[in-house]
């Protein structure tokens, strides 16, 4: 049998076989890292990944207005995080379980929420980079000369038959372009002339200062939910001193609390005097209102809401202090004639729920001077292991500890703010703002003429596409008519 011969032609060379994989490299497709990353880019660049991703972060953050979220910095409190879970269970029942698993109790702080403004963020900076290019290029080294077909068919066009030659009818059209502060760009090819003029050329980078904005929020929302903190329920009974948490070292004493009201019963106005403590030493005390918060750094105290507390004391059986002070009624119980109260003995992994009635509403329980202690296990708010109508001033033995219902008083409700991201908002406000303010109010214009020896001098064509600009065209056939007049006037002479 004869053996076959290679082709040596250089059309069978461009055909030939590709290698056989060595032994240890594998036959499978390969994707250098290049590859990916071009793949990675064209996906981030896409506007459907962009609308995608917003559309994602809007579904969370509607979920975070309608689903009620967990106070500032409790999540850090294991106890305190079970004893708010076990506040709402009566109301989301059996899926109070499987929401707090996906995060849905915190929804701004949560991965979903922080991964998705990452995405959205990385997506808006690298549209932005690939639009730059392009702005950057039409700005600085912008097409000169146009196409006879452009003139043909672009929405704003006129033709001139000058009277000059070229050189003289390239002056008038420069000087025309120039009495409206354009700036003009010329280039000659041979005997055609082509004269391109633009004004406002930089205003198209407003759409991405308006691209750089979003990635500010964004950045400051994403800030603020990672080292910030907003606590809305932060309930401080008069006489009494609260912890801020969230590793702030903070305390808060309200030392009076003053309420008015209009003769209809709505409040005209409610004031707390608040001493702040840092570390055990006092650095602020202000009388705080709804419009005048107290400001310590980057942490503020809004006055909020009001409302009563009840003080309460507990001791062990060898009569040592566990609990001394006001126990704020925050919530309203399901019955709607009951306000509720709750505080925590984390030592004896006990949870206790103070109950009294409502402003105005009367109990054949909880009579008045009395409160109903409710103490259940931590964790699990099935079932009381103790259940009593205590009277103030009368000690009670409930689950191996002393209860004693010393007082009634008022307590004031604050939110705690701390939001590091401000300085992104506000700064991605103004950007926002300038973007909009040069994109609408001073329009990129752009405009090409074409000057060619003509039968009487010379033809001048101009042309312009526009977009979303409803007043250029008079000003275009402002400048065509002065230049009419300045071409063709001479005719003659």
């Amino acid at each position: 049998m004869s053996e076959l011969s290679v082709p040596t032609s250089t059309a069978a060379q461009k055909r030939q076989v590709a290698p056989e994989p060595q032994e240890g490299t594998g036959g499978g497709l390969t994707i250098s890292p290049s590859d990916i990353g071009e793949r990675l880019w064209r996906i981030f660049t896409s506007m459907r990944t962009a609308l995608i991703l917003m559309l994602i972060l809007a579904v969370l953050a509607l979920i975070g207005t309608l689903v009620v979220q967990a106070p500032g910095g409790i999540t850090a409190d294991s106890q305190a995080y079970q004893a708010w879970l076990d506040s709402i269970t009566p109301k989301y029942g059996g899926w109070t379980g499987p929401m707090d698993m996906l995060g849905l109790f915190s929804i701004f702080s949560s991965i979903w929420f922080k991964g998705i403004t990452v995405l959205l963020t990385t997506s808006i900076l690298a549209c932005s980079v690939n639009r730059f290019k392009g702005l950057w290029k039409t700005a600085v080294h912008p097409r000169t000369k146009m196409t006879p077909v452009f003139y043909d068919r672009a929405p704003h066009s006129e033709t001139i038959d000058a009277s000059v030659a070229t050189d003289a009818a390239l002056a008038d059209v420069t000087k025309t372009f120039r009495s409206h502060h354009y700036r003009t760009v010329v280039e000659r090819d041979g005997e055609e002339i082509a004269v391109y003029a633009d004004r406002f050329r930089w205003a198209p980078f407003g759409t991405l200062m308006a691209h750089i904005s979003l990635v500010m929020i964004l950045v400051g929302a994403l800030v603020g939910g990672t080292w910030g903190f907003n606590n809305g329920d932060f309930a401080v009974p008069v006489g009494s001193t609260v912890e801020v948490g969230n590793g702030t070292g903070l305390a808060v004493k309200a030392t009076a609390f003053n309420d008015s009201y209009y003769e209809s019963g709505a409040p005209s106005d409610y004031a707390a005097d608040l001493v702040l403590y840092k570390d055990g030493q006092q650095v602020a005390a202000q009388t705080v209102r709804v419009n005048q918060p107290l400001g310590y750094g980057d942490i503020n105290f809004y006055q909020s809401f009001f409302g009563a507390a009840t003080d309460i004391s507990v001791r062990d059986a060898s009569g040592a202090a566990l609990f001394s002070q006001g126990v704020p009624l925050l919530y309203t119980a399901q019955n709607g004639t009951e306000r509720v109260g709750q505080f925590l003995l984390p030592e004896q992994g006990l949870t206790v729920i103070v109950v009294s009635p409502a402003s105005g509403e009367i109990s054949e329980v909880i009579r008045a001077g009395q409160v109903q202690v409710e103490v259940y296990k931590t964790g699990d708010a099935a079932q009381p292991i103790a259940t009593q109508v205590i009277s103030q001033g009368q000690p009670v033995e409930m689950a191996g500890l002393t209860f004693t219902f010393d007082r009634e008083r008022q307590f004031t409700g604050l939110i705690v703010a701390k939001d590091p991201g401000v300085p992104f908002v506000f700064g991605g406000a103004i950007l926002l703002i300038v973007g909009l303010f040069l994109v609408f109010f001073f329009p990129s214009r752009r405009i090409w003429t074409r000057i060619v020896p003509g039968p009487a001098g010379s033809e001048v064509r101009v042309g312009a596409t526009s977009r979303h600009d409803a007043t250029f065209g008079p000003d275009f056939q402002k400048i065509v008519g002065e230049m009419k007049s300045s071409l063709v006037g001479t005719r003659g002479i």
